[in-house]
């Protein structure tokens, strides 16, 4: 199959993957990213949830503070490596171990992710082969591979780039995720893996990292779940040969680059919610505060009747006003006012006159605006959710059998 460059277009990378029969699927499961010559500036965002898999605390004993100097990324699919004991920690070390070995680097030079299902021993003699194919494979040929080897429930492969100029030079920054259920980041999402050949320092890479993601992969929710194995990493190789970033402007710039990337990867791991057949943004405004915004379309977002509603193409706005309510954010509902694609569908905590077959028709659309203004404040929010479908209910059914 002919592969398209995605990952390894920014100048300076090289990706490869391989089946190893971790998943069940006859496709890839294990993949290498890697710079490829030395170590470069990487920061990483790591999920919020108590219980994390033994990749995730890998990682985070390598670079503590969030950035540092990485060669290589190793991640698998099929297995998420989580609460396995001591043994998933020597599992996790020997991931990393295979890995430095494979790309030649010192072994602190790596970072590893797994995903799949938790509680399952990581079978490492196919581990190994695997890691050892995907060293071989490494090229600027391997990126389709390496978008198909980390998806688990995804339906597609999720891919994105954006170029721009800094300093007279032209700037590259490219994303592969993954993603479809066990969506609702308060960090990133499941898996994100980033490349740029902009000349940035780590530090300066994670702050605009943490900024990018704000809006993006911590402003989406497929059912609720924050994921034990969610893992975000960005890599500079400094290729572009622009003046090293420490801040200012060009860090402005870069971020926003970063920013559309992390966007459009965040959308279409929505898009491919388990089951989902609708994108919906719910946008609160009018709140005391754009965190209190936040807090409001979060729960309207993650709310199981509002998105069975919205499955069903019911333009139920009590659904909307009742989950704004049960939030923590400040809701007087005789102030607010709720739009369905732009149409009031609701005034002062009322019902108010609309053409009922319009916004049922609006909302048997593939695509749903919900905007709810509370008329307390400024602040202002967005989330993007899709709907709960009885697909959902059956692959989360017989996803571990």
């Amino acid at each position: 199959m002919k592969s398209n460059r995605h990952i390894t277009l920014p100048a300076g990378f090289v990706a490869g993957a391989v089946r190893c029969g971790i998943k069940r699927r006859e496709v890839e499961d294990v993949a290498i990213i890697a710079a490829d010559d030395g170590p470069v500036p990487a920061a990483m965002m790591t999920t919020t949830n108590q219980v994390v898999g033994a990749p995730v605390r890998w990682n985070r004993r390598l670079l503590p503070r969030g950035h540092g100097l990485i060669r290589a990324i190793a991640v698998n699919a099929g297995c998420a490596n989580t609460c396995n004991g001591p043994r998933g920690d020597r599992d996790a070390a020997t991931m990393a171990s295979l890995t430095a070995k494979g790309v030649g680097c010192a072994l602190g030079q790596v970072l590893i992710c797994s995903t799949g299902v938790i509680g399952q021993p990581m079978p490492m003699e196919k581990l190994r082969a695997g890691i050892a194919g995907a060293a071989a494979a490494l090229s600027t040929g391997g990126d389709d591979a390496v978008a198909r080897a980390i998806m688990t429930t995804d339906t597609r492969p999720k891919t994105a780039i954006v170029q721009g100029r800094l300093g007279g030079q032209r700037i590259t920054v490219a994303g592969v995720a993954k993603g479809s259920g066990m969506i609702a980041p308060s960090m990133a999402t499941m898996l994100v893996f980033v490349t740029t050949d902009a000349a940035i320092a780590a530090s300066a890479l994670h702050r605009i990292l943490r900024t990018a993601a704000d809006t993006t992969f911590n402003a989406i929710t497929v059912d609720g779940d924050t994921s034990t194995s969610d893992t975000l990493i960005v890599l500079a190789s400094g290729a572009a040969a622009n003046r090293t970033i420490t801040g200012g402007t060009d860090a402005q710039k870069l971020g926003g680059l970063l920013e559309e990337v992390c966007g459009a990867l965040a959308e279409a791991i929505v898009r491919d919610g388990e089951g989902a057949t609708k994108l919906v943004r719910v946008t609160v405004g009018g709140a005391r505060s754009d965190a209190e915004a936040r807090l409001a379309a979060r729960s309207i977002a993650e709310s199981p009747l509002f998105k069975c509603a919205v499955h069903g193409g019911d333009p139920n706005w009590g659904r909307i006003l009742a989950a704004a309510g049960r939030s923590q954010a400040r809701v007087d509902q005789d102030r607010a006012s709720c739009k369905l694609g732009g149409v009031t569908v609701m005034r002062r905590g009322a019902s108010c006159r609309f053409d009922l077959a319009a916004a049922q028709k609006y909302m048997a659309g593939s695509e749903i605006s919900v905007e709810l203004d509370l008329h307390l404040g400024s602040g202002r929010y967005t989330v993007l959710t899709c709907d709960l479908s009885r697909e959902y209910i059956a692959i989360n059914a017989d996803y571990h059998t």
